[in-house]
């Protein structure tokens, strides 16, 4: 591998302007930016990444923990991620928790190791990941929740208000007539879940019913499994509506009642939660309560990075989104 005296070298310049037209090109002249990128070409140099981090005591590199990459939602959190980080030369490392605390913990040991310029996380409790997380802080590396509050800590976080968001899934189904409702999530460990959960609770009225159906885990599997304990119940004991913790859960639940040839929203009303792409997609369009999830994922950055940058001068701040309903045919 060629080096940058090499470079230098060649090009007939000094090493500090090979360093400059690396990483400060407009301190160079025109002419002579050019004779050093010939050079680079030629030598087909590439810069150590590893050794520049090592000088500057941190990587450029952001790590993420997401709860759920098999969740489209948090796909679509992290294009917000990633297009903050581009902006100034940023790579993101991601990796997937998979709602797994022991992986989770696992995955906070590495980052204190390799000292990443921050990290962003979805904690898969809210609470117990406190004092770990404080260790990174207490190393200099940022810590930004995203998907999640900070309640024990001063630190900042970005979420979405999700007992709102269950209060908007109960006005539009009560709205349609409906007074026997179903709540399809789980586990209830999980804040958005109980949240939502809470928010729909809120808006019932006395003379309502609420059929709670308990799952293990947000997936279109489990949903299928909701759908099937819905569609076996006498017509008299059936829930006319459904309230799922995700749209995944929501996808699954419409599966199982095509299969059974049951009709939606005839025979059940569903309304799903995050308003992924599969939701407008789905053979009955589903109504979802939508959430930002772009504008999450670049809000986290960009607080991360307002941190990594201004350590001294910083003050953490939580951010709170609003979710909207988005009525398609599935609760016509």
């Amino acid at each position: 591998m060629s080096s940058i005296k090499e470079v230098a070298r060649l090009a007939g310049v000094s090493v500090g302007t090979v360093s400059n037209v690396l990483n400060r090109p407009d301190m160079v002249a025109p002419d002579t930016r050019l004779r050093v990128r010939a050079a680079i070409a030629r030598l087909g140099y590439v810069r150590n990444g590893s050794a520049r981090q090592l000088r500057a005591g941190h990587s450029r590199t952001i790590g993420v923990v997401a709860l759920d990459l098999a969740n489209p939602f948090f796909i679509d959190v992290l294009r917000g991620v990633e297009t903050a980080a581009q902006r100034v030369e940023l790579t993101v490392m991601v990796f997937n928790s998979n709602k797994d605390a022991d992986r989770e913990a696992g995955l906070l040991e590495t980052f204190e190791e390799q000292r990443p310029l921050g990290v962003l996380i979805t904690p898969v409790n809210d609470s117990a990941e406190e004092e770990r997380l404080g260790r990174l802080v207490a190393r200099g590396i940022p810590v930004v929740r995203f998907d999640s509050s900070a309640p024990h800590s001063h630190g900042c976080a970005v979420a979405v208000d999700d007992v709102l968001g269950g209060r908007l899934a109960g006005r539009h189904l009560r709205e349609r007539g409906h007074r026997h409702i179903a709540f399809a999530g789980g586990p209830f460990t999980v804040r958005q879940v109980r949240e939502r959960h809470e928010g729909l609770s809120a808006v019932l009225s006395p003379d309502d019913r609420l059929t709670v159906i308990p799952l293990p885990d947000l997936t279109i599997a489990t949903g299928r499994l909701a759908g099937e304990e819905i569609a076996t119940r006498p017509p008299s004991e059936r829930p006319t509506a459904v309230f799922c913790a995700n749209d995944l859960v929501a996808i699954g639940v419409l599966q199982e009642m095509t299969q059974r040839g049951l009709r939606v929203p005839d025979d059940l009303a569903i309304l799903g939660y995050d308003d992924i792409d599969f939701a407008a997609a789905a053979a009955v369009p589903l109504s979802s309560i939508r959430q930002p999830r772009e504008q999450l994922g670049h809000t986290a950055a960009l607080m991360l990075l307002e941190e990594a940058n201004r350590p001294a001068g910083h003050e953490h701040r939580q951010v709170i989104f609003q979710p909207d309903l988005v009525a398609r045919a599935s609760t016509r």
